[in-house]
């Protein structure tokens, strides 16, 4: 336990800094110095605490005002206030805005290591009830990813296997496939499970700022960088860091990147010391890795690095028999999120979902189901809305059952010709007019005025 804690010690009081210091390090703690305030907020900004001691009286910042920056900081990290005046009012302050206890000067060896195990133990409970409390809400390994279909059993069975191991994962598969739950699985079936998983989107951030934050950047090292700022790589030290289309990234990052995985070392933006980490990358990818290699813009020695074992997330439309469970989880997670009492998928409407192309794969079929769980009125869902397809730049709204339309000969009437497309897509909603209004874009009394049979 002492041996990876570490231990934030602020007192402008030099020999009491070093007392203290060493009568901690001598029972296994790490232990960093700050004389100031603002120097010990600067470190915090820089690395991880698990318990901070602060003295109440520092003469730059009040022990008050730095306890509620460093809780802000670092929400986990326990503090334990020092006072050398006796204040027991402020000191009780201190503790009714979260501070674990306080000591008093001069402080004594055996209630200082006393109070810093407590503290340091209270620490260690509150976050693993965290994680309990997240793993709890959250399904996790291979559990999360749903399917019994062959192709998801093999790829299930590879992440039990590669999982407890560190080797680095590249993860392939069509957008909406589940690669991030794939990733998900390998971080928390691991050893690390328990240190942080860092996720990033190498095609989310513009090539500028992507270098600052994968490897974090020093103050003033580029315009804006007003202070120091650790990337991914060291905030998931310890842990596992997801690289999401990772096909996106420059050439010239990929050389930093390779340095990194073969090595553990790398260098903040502007800066000159190397920090070495223990981390575990895992990449996903989309696109076609060896394509990129042949037209330059992948390096095949980090496509290499990356590609010790391949995931590889079949798309929807190779395992059909997890259509159903799938759309009967989302249906479920769904109906309980907007506290609605739906239970069942109609047959005919479970006809749609197998016939559908999925082209965006599981994200689509999720979409699809959110959706039918909105409009849905009662306790079955009977009729699907899908998005409209898209080709090139045009765009046609989509039926709901895919391939179906209508015919209208040439000479129709306009009114007629819009009964015929408001009864065929009634047809198509299983009866639900609301629905149908809904995806033909006109209002309810519209359809009815155009389509009304006496009597309804």
């Amino acid at each position: 336990m002492a041996a990876r804690s570490h231990i934030l010690l602020v007192d402008d009081d030099e020999r009491l800094r070093n007392a203290a210091g060493k009568v901690l390090a001598a029972e296994g703690y790490c232990v960093v110095s700050a004389a100031s305030g603002r120097e010990a907020l600067e470190v915090l900004r820089q690395k991880a605490f698990a318990l901070v001691i602060g003295d109440l009286c520092l003469p730059d910042l009040d022990g008050i005002a730095l306890l509620k920056q460093a809780r802000e900081l670092m929400p986990e990290a326990e503090v334990v206030m020092v006072t050398g005046h006796g204040s027991i009012e402020k000191a009780v302050e201190a503790m009714q805005l979260g501070a674990y206890d306080f000591l008093q000067k001069p402080l004594d060896s055996a209630a200082l290591l006393k109070t810093v195990a407590k503290a340091l133990e209270k620490q260690r409970l509150t976050s693993e009830n965290r994680q309990l409390r997240h793993q709890l809400q959250q399904r996790r390994g291979v559990e999360a990813l749903i399917g019994d279909s062959p192709p998801m059993q093999a790829v299930k069975e590879l992440i039990r296997q590669i999982a407890p191991t560190d080797v680095n994962v590249l993860i392939q598969g069509e957008s909406g496939t589940g690669k991030e739950l794939a990733a998900d699985a390998l971080h928390h079936l691991s050893g690390r499970r328990a240190q942080p998983f860092v996720k990033i989107s190498c095609a989310a951030i513009p090539e500028t700022l992507l270098e600052s934050e994968l490897f974090g950047h020093e103050r003033g090292s580029f315009t804006g960088a007003t202070a120091a700022r650790p990337g991914k790589f060291e905030l998931a030290d310890g842990g596992t860091l997801l690289l999401d289309e990772i096909a996106e990234m420059s050439p010239q990052l990929q050389a930093k990147l390779l340095r990194v995985l073969q090595d553990g070392i790398f260098q903040r933006v502007g800066g000159t010391k190397e920090i070495q980490v223990n981390v575990r990358v895992l990449c996903a990818t989309h696109d076609d890795i060896p394509k990129a290699i042949g037209e330059g813009k992948f390096r095949h020695d980090l496509y290499y690095r990356i590609n010790t074992v391949q995931i590889t997330l079949p798309p929807l439309r190779e395992r059909r028999e997890d259509i159903a469970l799938l759309a009967r989880h989302f249906l479920r997670r769904f109906a309980a999120d907007m506290g609605k009492d739906i239970r069942a998928i109609a047959p005919a409407t479970l006809d749609q979902l197998l016939a559908h192309p999925w082209s965006g794969n599981v994200r689509e079929l999720e979409h699809v189901i959110q959706r039918a769980v909105v409009l849905c009125e009662g306790e079955t869902i009977s009729g699907l809305v899908f998005a409209p397809k898209v080709s090139g730049a045009s765009q046609e709204r989509a039926t709901p059952q895919s391939g179906s339309c209508v015919s209208i000969p040439i000479g129709t009437t306009v009114d007629e010709a819009t009964k015929r497309l408001v009864q065929a897509t009634i047809e198509q909603c299983a009866g639900n007019k609301l629905q149908a209004a809904r995806m033909l874009g006109i209002p309810p009394r519209t359809m009815y005025r155009h389509f009304h049979k006496p009597g309804e």
